[in-house]
């Protein structure tokens, strides 16, 4: 038993030796690998094994999404975009007319309404189809002159009208507009034919005469940009702005002095 078991430990010793021998080599062999590539590569391995640690040792994941991730960043500092809507431009606004004393005696103060859209060229030119109705008065004596109660003066035009904006970047700019297009004007005189059940006048249009003509005109305005959660570069404004109105209307009446009509537009409203 003694001579078994001395022998089973010869055994085991030589078995673990040949273990040994064969992984010493294999050791080696990596370690002159490491050295014959340089100190260099050696360090990097060792920096790239210390990322992929967290504070505990433990392996960190590897982003899932990294193209994602660095789109984002990338994009970061560019705010909220939409190219394809960009190109679009729109506006809507409001405002008074105030008649050109001696170009057209003929016709009082009033108001107006403007709805335009159409496409944004480069940051500073766009070209817009605008849509705008002019009501202006009549004066008290001319009415009357007429054997009438009341009288207006509408205007309806449709016009092509390229904005040239000068400071596109800054929040507050100045840009230049011009338009010119198709315009159609009717003066009416209205008389009171009657009162309705609450009292209220019924009036009927005793003359009326229009006319269909092209004009134009050009003015200047002012923006302000409106801040914006998704991003500084927003191109929702607000605007201010004057033009002069020139219509050659042909002379229907001419004894009326109507020839002409001219007026200075003021409006004010929200551009994008």
């Amino acid at each position: 038993m003694r001579f078994g078991f001395h022998l089973l430990s010869v055994i085991a010793l030589g078995a673990a030796a040949s273990a040994s021998a064969q992984l010493s080599p294999t050791f080696a062999s990596s370690g002159a690998s490491q050295t014959a590539n340089g100190e260099s590569s050696s360090r990097s391995f060792l920096v790239m094994a210390d990322e992929n640690l967290s504070g505990d040792g433990s392996a960190v994941p590897a982003d899932p999404f990294p193209s994602a991730s660095g789109a984002g960043a990338a994009g970061a500092g560019h705010g909220w975009k939409h190219p394809s809507a960009s190109k679009f431009t729109f506006d809507l606004g409001a405002g008074f007319n105030a008649p050109i004393g001696n170009d057209n005696p003929y016709i009082t103060w009033g108001g107006n309404l403007t709805i335009g859209g159409g496409l944004r060229i480069t940051n500073h030119l766009s070209g817009l189809v605008e849509y705008q109705f002019i009501g202006n008065k009549l004066p008290g004596a001319f009415i009357a002159a007429q054997g009438a109660d009341t009288g207006n003066a509408h205007i309806h035009s449709i016009t092509f009208s390229p904005v040239l904006d000068l400071f596109p970047k800054r929040v507050n700019s100045i840009y230049l507009v011009g338009n010119g297009g198709w315009y159609h004007k009717s003066t009416n005189f209205n008389t009171v034919y009657g009162y309705d059940y609450y009292g209220y006048p019924v009036y009927v249009t005793v003359d009326s005469f229009s006319s269909n003509q092209l004009g134009g005109g050009g003015g200047f305005g002012i923006t302000h940009r409106l801040g914006s959660s998704y991003s500084s570069d927003s191109r929702l404004k607000l605007y201010a702005e004057v033009r002069y109105l020139f219509l050659n209307t042909p002379g229907i009446r001419e004894t009326n002095g109507l020839g002409t009509t001219g007026l200075i537009p003021v409006t004010f409203g929200i551009r994008w």
